[in-house]
Formats: C-alpha cells, sequence, structure tokens
C-alpha cells in the first residue's frame, strides 16, 4: 500500500512539472524565435517481488513479478524546428533562416543556428529572437537591451534604424558606408544551451559554438523586416495540458482511496477493542 502511495505522488508531480512545462510554451507563443520545450517522462526502474519461504514445487522461486515505482520527468529539451517567418516592415527585425544542416554523429541530429549576444555581465549568450532595436549610443540590440555582436565579437554600432541588411549579415548605411557583419554561431547541439533568461541562451556543453559566416557546411539566410515565429502549437499544447490535468486528477484519485485506506488500518484494524 505504501509502494501504491508514493506511485501516485510521484505521478502528481510529474504532470505538475508537464503542465509548468506547456504553461510556459503558451507564455511564449508570440515570442519571435521561442522554441517549444518538450519534457521526456521516465519511469524508475521496476522492483522485483518475490515471496517468502515459497521454494516448494510449482512455486517459480518465489517469484512473484514486477512492480513498477512511479514516473519522473527525465529532462525538458528544445524542439529546434524552424518557426514560420512573418513579414514586420520593421527595419530593426531580422529572421534567421538556416538551410540544410547535416545531422552531427554524436546526436544524430542536426545542429541550429543562433544569433550572439553580450549579457550585463559581458558574457557572450545566444537568441533566435530577432526582433532587434538600436539603442540611444547607436548600438544594435535585443528587445531588452542586450548588444548584438557582429564577426570581430564586438557590439554592432549602426547609428540609427535605417541600415540596409543583406543575406550573409553584412551591414551599411544608407551612404554605402559598410559598419559591420552580424555574427551566426551555429551549435552542434542545441540540447546543452541553457535558458538564462531574456530570450538568452548560455552554454553549457564542451563544444564550442562555431562561427557560420563564409563558412559552406553551415549556410543560412538574414532576411531584413521579417521575424521568425515562435514554434509552438498551440492546439497541441492546449489538448497536452488537457491530459496532464486529467492524469494528475487520477493519479490524486487514487492518492486520496490509499489515504483512505491507511486511515482505516491505522483507525479501524489496529484498534484493540
Amino acid at each position: 500500500m505504501i509502494r501504491g502511495f508514493y506511485q501516485a505522488a510521484s505521478g502528481m508531480m510529474t504532470q505538475q512539472r508537464q503542465t509548468e512545462k506547456l504553461e510556459d510554451n503558451l507564455a511564449n507563443v508570440h515570442t519571435p524565435g521561442h522554441k517549444a520545450d518538450h519534457g521526456a517522462i521516465r519511469t524508475f526502474p521496476n522492483m522485483l517481488i518475490q515471496s517468502m519461504n515459497s521454494d516448494g514445487p510449482g512455486m517459480n522461486n518465489g517469484t512473484i513479478g514486477e512492480l513498477a515505482t512511479g514516473v519522473y520527468m527525465q529532462e525538458r529539451a528544445p524542439d529546434i524546428q524552424q518557426g514560420d517567418l512573418r513579414e514586420t516592415g520593421v527595419g530593426t527585425d531580422v529572421a534567421l533562416l538556416q538551410g540544410v544542416l547535416e545531422p552531427e554523429e554524436e546526436t544524430g541530429e542536426p545542429g541550429m543556428l543562433f544569433f550572439a549576444a553580450q549579457d550585463d555581465s559581458g558574457d557572450v549568450q545566444y537568441t533566435r529572437n530577432g526582433n532587434f532595436t538600436v539603442d540611444g549610443e547607436g548600438f544594435l540590440t535585443t528587445s531588452q537591451g542586450h548588444y548584438i555582436l557582429g564577426t570581430d565579437g564586438e557590439p554592432l554600432e549602426v547609428e540609427n534604424e535605417w541600415f540596409t541588411l543583406a543575406s550573409n549579415g553584412e551591414i551599411t548605411m544608407d551612404t554605402e558606408e559598410y559598419v559591420g557583419q552580424l555574427e551566426v554561431v551555429y551549435a552542434a547541439d542545441p540540447q546543452q544551451l541553457i535558458k538564462s533568461g531574456e530570450g538568452l541562451l548560455q552554454n553549457e556543453g564542451e563544444a564550442e559554438m562555431v562561427s557560420a559566416v563564409d563558412n559552406d557546411d553551415y549556410p543560412y539566410d538574414l532576411q531584413q523586416q521579417f521575424l521568425e515565429q515562435s514554434n509552438v502549437d498551440v492546439g497541441q499544447t492546449m489538448a497536452d495540458m488537457t491530459r496532464a490535468f486529467r492524469q494528475f486528477e487520477a493519479n490524486q484519485t487514487v492518492l486520496q482511496a490509499y489515504d483512505q485506506n491507511l486511515q482505516r488500518t491505522a483507525n479501524d484494524i489496529g484498534s484493540l477493542s
């Protein structure tokens, strides 16, 4: 009975984490470049149950069978699928459209391309959100004010929003003055990038990010006045959330039944009278 109690509790905790993940996806359905998280739910190893003093003929050496020990959410991994492009007509909006990338040997999946940005601590972070703006000092930044980096590793100074962006990231002003080139980097395993807040990702893996600029192995195309939309599937997310609520309630019902049985065991069966 105690084992069943913990199995139901683990099911409730797993569905709670599943719901939190789905709520986060829905909250970012309108965030440009956002990648929906998927949760991998796993079961704990089964327990082999055996009876005591049952080694006689036909007793199968006391083996009764296996008992499940509960479930858990192993990880949250982003969906690296390219989002749809939407034309905005805003000159500071940039969509990163990646070409066909070869699968990596270690993961069996292709990597992903990102813009490079600088956080408040001066560290390099990464993003797919091309909803850029120009700050008061003329630097190209994210909508939260983080500097966008060029191929030289320095913040891009574009003076104002009236710049022209080529498909390879080269930036010129109306006077055809070249001011820099937008850095685009390649992550062999996007699952190693951890969300650090404000639409930025931090590389927690051992592999270094590789520049995709002038690298034929990592083709891409930058489109000015376009934004990559979130790849969250609203309909599927709502269906998954309904399923998670129902499974949570089912585990809750089982937990309440075990609790009632435990109360009866303690109060009625264990009573001396």
